[in-house]
C-alpha cells in the first residue's frame, strides 16, 4: 500500500507548508482540549489478559485501539466499521497508529510547575517573577507563601511568608 492510498483511507490530507514555528507554554484549558480523556488509574496492563487497563495509562478508550480496525472487546472487527465507537467497550474502530498521536490528561489537586522552569539557569520563572531560584523553590515546594495582593496590610507584593508569619497575617 503506497503513501497516498493510506492517507485517503483514513481521511488525512497532505501537510500544508509553513514559514515559521512558534513554541510556547500551553494553558491547562488548551491541554484539556487536546486530551481525549482523563487518566484516572495508575495501572498500565492487566497481568492476566495482557490488555490495557480501562482508565489507565495505556487505556484504549482514551488513546485508541491496540489492533488496527478492532475494538477492545472484539465486537467490531475490520475496516467496514471505520469510525464506529463500540457500545460495549467505548473504543473507536480505527488504526492503532492513532495511539502515537492522542493525548490524555491527569487532573491534579494542586497546581504544579515543571522543574525546567525554575532549575534551568537562568530561571525563566524567577526572571518573570523577579525572584531568586532559592526563593522560588521554597514557594513551589510549599515551604513559604508568596503575597499576591497585600490589600490593607503592611505586607508588600511578592513578599515571602513562612508558616508562622502567614498565620499572623
Amino acid at each position: 500500500m503506497n503513501e497516498h492510498s493510506w492517507r485517503e483511507l483514513v481521511g488525512e490530507e497532505r501537510p500544508v507548508g509553513f514559514d515559521q514555528v512558534s513554541i510556547g507554554v500551553a494553558s491547562s484549558d488548551t491541554m484539556r482540549s487536546w486530551s481525549k480523556g482523563e487518566v484516572k488509574n495508575p495501572e498500565t496492563i492487566n497481568y492476566r489478559t495482557f490488555k490495557p487497563e480501562k482508565g489507565g495509562l495505556f487505556c484504549e478508550r482514551i488513546f485508541g485501539p491496540t489492533r488496527d480496525w478492532e475494538c477492545s472487546c472484539g465486537k467490531y472487527k475490520r475496516i467496514k466499521h471505520k469510525g464506529v465507537i463500540c457500545d460495549r467497550c467505548g473504543v473507536e474502530v480505527t488504526l492503532a497508529r492513532v495511539r502515537r498521536e492522542r493525548m490524555g490528561h491527569i487532573e491534579l489537586a494542586v497546581p504544579v510547575s515543571h522543574i525546567w522552569f525554575y532549575k534551568c539557569m537562568p530561571s525563566r520563572l524567577g526572571l518573570m517573577l523577579d525572584m531568586s531560584a532559592r526563593q522560588l523553590e521554597r514557594v513551589i515546594y510549599y515551604e513559604d507563601y508568596i503575597v499576591i495582593d497585600p490589600g490593607n496590610t503592611p505586607l508588600t507584593k511578592t513578599q515571602l511568608l513562612n508558616e508562622a508569619e502567614y498565620r499572623e497575617a
